[in-house]
């Protein structure tokens, strides 16, 4: 069964409501980080890199060898703030990286050729 996707008209509006620096209700962050994983995993196609952002969610995501059971070689892993951050380019990967707000590992569990996810689909 396929996942339901999340309209991109209100995966934008609600990134735009997360990253406005007020106070936002739980649904309205999971819509946001959710609509982030899904463009991040249109963006960069695969199987090889698990991006995971406790508790709302989670994709697999750039080319290479596929990942079927147990925990995957290559992990991303961050809060919804530091995710939010990277995906609308108000944080650089490597400054997250060298915060420790963002735990990566495995040799391809480098996000920075694919963030800023999308600037131009969460518009102003």
């Amino acid at each position: 069964m396929a996942k339901a996707r999340i309209d991109s008209g209100i995966g934008a509006a609600a990134v735009r409501t997360a990253v406005d620096g007020v106070e936002v209700s739980r649904d309205t962050l999971a819509t946001a980080v959710r609509y982030l994983l899904q463009e991040l995993a249109d963006r960069a196609e695969g199987n090889t890199v698990e991006v995971r952002v406790p508790p709302y969610g989670a994709v697999q995501c750039i080319e290479g060898p596929r990942h079927t059971r147990g925990t995957p070689p290559n992990v991303v892993e961050t809060d919804a703030a530091t995710w939010l951050a990277l995906a609308t380019g108000s944080l650089g990967w490597a400054d997250a990286l060298a915060a420790g707000r963002v735990h990566a590992s495995g040799q391809r569990a480098d996000l920075s050729d694919y963030l800023p996810v999308t600037a131009a689909t969460i518009g102003s």
